[in-house]
């Protein structure tokens, strides 16, 4: 079978990049296979971080699964899920097409026609590894109902929060806040249109979102809501606990604390959506200029095992890309 180069996690804060089979043993016998050559992917800092650092608790094992994944948890397990290649092989009408997929860190790989979208013309390759993220935004923007003219607060500007306030920015009448306490945060937010506060007080917003990865920024958004309010946690903590302010005015507020997570779908939208719909809805929302200020870092696929070993204690990256020559 033919072999190729694939990124594993083999241990706390320890990865390397190993030799493996361009197909998978769980579709070998798949009768409509499309080989990709991969020439981008893209680190999910915040859940590759925990999975790196060994933080992933052991009854979210299964839920906790990337779509390819290879391995189980705690380790060795090949892991991620934001693939952006080039058909080589399979089915000739598609020979060349870029498309996406929620696949590792790996050079070439082999998967159903089914579990490839193709990355639209108008959109470049080279950001389309944001498509992940734009679905959890998306996902967290369709759990949360924001209305025209709601004052939106979101409270951490990683890629998601970024993405959350620029989407909510573009609903009329909407007045949007992106709150963080890293000041080099506001640069990016003002290259989206979006007004950044390191520490906004008003306690007057109908829909706030948390999205910090931080325990203490569940508290900073349950204090930025107003009556009756919306508060969306959009941050996953592995195996950290977090401490969350519900006395003080959360019950006399009337607050709503939601949980938001891109693996299922809101049940408002089920009926009509499945997932290859909100994947193609996050790619055509990347066609645009403005949202290449998200990558904050490239570097080739064979320093993946340094790289990320860096990126796990960083506090400054947003997406960072991989490219594979």
């Amino acid at each position: 079978m033919p072999q190729t180069e694939a990124f594993w996690i083999t241990g706390p804060q320890q990865g390397e990049i190993r030799a493996t089979d361009v197909t998978s043993r769980a579709y070998a016998d798949a009768p409509d296979l499309i080989e990709v050559e991969t020439c981008y992917s893209g680190i999910s800092r915040g859940t590759e971080s925990l999975i790196f650092n060994g933080q992933v608790p052991a009854e979210e094992y299964q839920r906790m699964r990337a779509p390819f994944q290879e391995g189980e948890f705690p380790w060795p397990v090949k892991y991620g899920y934001s693939n952006v290649g080039k058909v080589v092989a399979g089915c000739e009408a598609l020979k060349g097409q870029m498309v996406f997929s929620l696949f590792p860190h790996q050079r070439r790989f082999a998967l159903p026609a089914s579990a490839l979208t193709p990355v639209p013309g108008n959109l470049p390759p080279e950001r389309a590894v944001l498509a992940a993220n734009m679905e959890t935004a998306i996902n967290g923007l369709w759990d949360a109902a924001p209305r025209v003219g709601d004052r939106i607060a979101v409270v951490g500007l990683g890629v998601v929060g970024l993405m959350l306030a620029w989407l909510a920015s573009r609903i009329p009448g909407t007045r949007v806040t992106g709150i963080d306490v890293n000041p080099t945060r506001a640069s990016v937010a003002h290259a989206l249109g979006v007004h950044f506060d390191s520490g906004e007080q008003r306690g007057d917003h109908d829909l706030v979102f948390h999205a910090s990865g931080h325990p203490d920024g569940l508290n900073t958004a349950l204090a930025l809501a107003g009556m009756e309010a919306r508060v969306v946690e959009m941050s996953w903590f592995g195996a950290q606990s977090v401490s969350a302010n519900l006395g003080g005015a959360f019950h006399s507020k009337r607050l709503n604390l939601i949980s938001s997570q891109v693996g299922q779908i809101n049940p408002v939208q089920r009926p009509r959506w499945h997932y290859p719909d909100r994947l193609a809805l996050a790619l055509s929302l990347l066609a645009h200029d403005e949202l290449d200020v998200l990558i904050s870092g490239e570097s080739p696929f064979a320093d993946l095992p340094g790289t990320l070993a860096r990126l796990a204690g960083a506090t400054e990256e947003l997406c960072h890309r991989i490219r594979y020559d």
